[in-house]
């Protein structure tokens, strides 16, 4: 009886041993933090040989903004509009926006990394804005033109990227301090990394001189008015002829994103024209 009271004893002195050791060891242990960057990104759109539907949910803030009136009687039908499509190394770019009939509602910018197969989003959407145009002059630096369009079409600006399209800072073509904002992104062109010239269109503001002239030493980050006009300006250097396109195919209600292959252009992905609509 004495030897089996002296075993528990020195088990239990084993195990009281053991639970200090590991338990200091836990104590002195970092604490790892749970950190989270908000909801999860939305999922990626598949491609499946049919015109893919880009997902909307239409929210009473948004039709509140827009002033839409529409009921599940009579519902507000919303469109997407692509406007460009260029490449970077492996990833294909398309821009655009969704609109009603008569309001632009957000811009939209996708990224495919597998010749089309399936689509994320690049750029979070830009309430009332539209993106157009597209440049890349190699596998990094690339720019896209976009505007508030509405009330009227104001705010004009560039997304920029250095990594290719992986990410994108929006730029402003107008000065912080500068009273007129208004009109559109006519054309634009960059002729290397750094230097690059867009004109401006100020027709619905009602500016005398409807054409503004602007340049830009810093890749885009800003801008500078060199020229105004009444009368059309060009820039000095054009915008280089890109290999892709967009192109709106009326049977199937649907944008066909292309590319040149010799003499034919060949569809990789096709998008619905109408999204889902505000009830």
């Amino acid at each position: 009886m004495a030897g089996t009271n002296a075993m528990r004893t020195a088990r239990n002195l084993i195990f009281s041993l053991l639970f200090a050791l590991f338990g200091a060891q836990a104590q002195d242990q970092p604490t790892t933090a749970v950190v989270t960057n908000g909801p999860p990104p939305p999922p990626a759109l598949e491609n499946h040989l049919k015109p893919i539907v880009v997902p909307y949910t239409c929210t009473a803030e948004d039709m509140q903004w827009a002033g839409l009136s529409c009921s599940e009687d009579e519902p507000c039908a919303i469109f997407l509009e692509l406007s460009a499509a260029e490449v970077a190394g492996n990833r294909i770019l398309i821009a655009g926006n969704l609109h009603s009939e008569a309001v632009t509602l957000y811009s939209v910018l996708y990224a495919s990394d597998d010749s089309g197969r399936t689509w994320t989003e690049a750029y979070p959407r830009i309430r009332g804005a539209a993106l157009d145009r597209i440049q890349f002059l190699d596998g990094s630096s690339g720019w896209i033109s976009g505007g508030q369009l509405f009330p009227i079409p104001q705010n004009p600006f560039l997304l920029v990227t250095t990594d290719g399209g992986k990410t994108w800072n929006e730029r402003s073509v107008h000065k912080e301090s500068a009273e007129d904002r208004f009109g559109v992104v006519q054309q634009f062109s960059f002729s290397d990394k750094d230097t690059g010239t867009l004109i401006v269109d100020r027709q619905q503001a009602g500016a005398t001189e409807r054409y503004a002239l602007f340049e830009s030493r810093t890749g885009g980050d800003s801008w500078n008015i060199v020229e105004e006009s009444s009368k059309p300006l060009k820039l000095k250097q054009s915008p280089p002829v890109s290999q892709w396109r967009v192109r709106v195919d009326a049977p199937t209600k649907s944008f066909h994103v292309e590319h040149r292959q010799g003499d034919r252009w060949v569809s990789i992905a096709a998008f619905a024209v109408k999204v889902d609509a505000c009830k």
